[in-house]
């Protein structure tokens, strides 16, 4: 995590205690994104310049510079070995290698800058997006952009939906992504699902994206604000009141009502789906194995008072453990580690 000292710390969940923390940096740090598998972070500052953490020594293993701020960080493990991909205010995307920061190309793909930037599960594309009405998403060929010597250009590809807010790759499928928008006086919700395809052209090699499904969600009190999906062709959505399932043709599956309990985050994972209330109270479920629907965990209580107007909370979750992190106006802020009870 960073704090507002510039400083990085890492923590041991379970005893709760801090086991690194690098020295204050001389500018605020904006951005962080990690590779847990190498105990790697990555860094980005206001003055653009992006640094590589061991997570164990006290000074930065290698430093680079953006030209413009950074809006978009993630560190993923490709099989042409780890990397670092940031977007820019002026829609460029860097790629570097991991861990010597590297500079493996750089690519423009918009007049704007990159909001979003997601890689799919197995690491052969990559979606960019703008947050703009006018700005359609696109997708690469990550290989076009890692082995420049190979490609005469990166390989990518246009999808044809406008005002995309949010989008997710479909989990334990390689060349899936569903993708959400709003648009319209009403600002309606749309999902569309697409299908990433490579295809052949004499001796150019090209990518599109097929529509496969596509809908619009009217009718429920609020628009959705958070999505994800399962490896079933399964959407789920959270408005401020409801949990809702779709399948990806737009037919209803579930609805989960909470009014009054007004709902403020979404984590959805191959496993768990997490739901975060403005109070902190977290709501648990999985995805059931022989249907599509959700089955409820657990409710976990926040036992803190929390302020409405000012509480901000972050939740991550993998196999064995749930984070929470809130931020309370005035009083200390705190992490929470939930571990998860796993039976056979």
């Amino acid at each position: 995590m960073v704090n507002s000292k510039a400083q990085i710390s890492t923590w041991d969940i379970h005893k709760g205690v801090m086991t690194w923390v690098s020295p204050e940096q001389p500018t605020y740090i904006k951005m962080l994104t990690t590779l847990p598998e190498m105990h790697i972070s990555v860094t980005v500052d206001v003055h653009q310049t992006i640094k590589l953490w061991d997570c164990h020594n006290t000074e930065a293993l290698s430093t680079n510079r953006l030209l413009f701020p950074c809006q978009s960080l993630k560190a993923v493990f490709t099989k042409d070995g780890p990397i670092v991909l940031a977007g820019d205010t002026i829609g460029d995307l860097y790629i570097f290698r991991i861990p010597d920061l590297h500079l493996i190309s750089k690519v423009h793909v918009f007049q704007y800058g990159i909001n979003e930037l997601y890689c799919s599960p197995q690491r052969k594309w990559v979606f960019v997006s703008k947050k703009h009405p006018h700005i359609l998403p696109k997708v690469y060929f990550l290989s076009s952009l890692l082995r420049t010597s190979e490609f005469s250009a990166p390989v990518s590809t246009i999808l044809s939906f406008s005002s995309c807010q949010r989008a997710c790759w479909t989990p334990r499928r390689e060349d899936r992504i569903t993708l959400m928008a709003r648009r319209g006086p009403k600002q309606f919700t749309k999902f569309a699902t697409f299908d990433m395809k490579l295809e052949e052209i004499g001796n150019q090699l090209t990518v599109k994206g097929h529509l496969v499904a596509n809908f619009s969600v009217e009718g429920y009190e609020g628009r959705p604000e958070w999505m994800g999906v399962s490896d079933k062709n399964v959407i789920v959505c959270s408005t401020v009141s409801s949990l809702l399932l779709f399948s990806m043709e737009g037919n209803i599956l579930q609805r989960i009502p909470y009014y009054p309990l007004e709902i403020l985050r979404l984590w959805v994972d191959p496993v768990y789906v997490i739901v975060t209330f403005i109070d902190g109270t977290l709501d648990v479920y999985a995805w059931e194995e022989r249907s599509l629907l959700l089955r409820t965990c657990y409710r976990l209580t926040n036992w803190r008072l929390c302020s409405r107007q000012c509480a901000y909370n972050k939740t991550f979750c993998d196999d064995v453990s749930i984070i929470r992190m809130m931020i309370n106006g005035p009083v200390p802020n705190y992490l929470m580690a939930y571990t998860l009870n796993i039976s056979s």
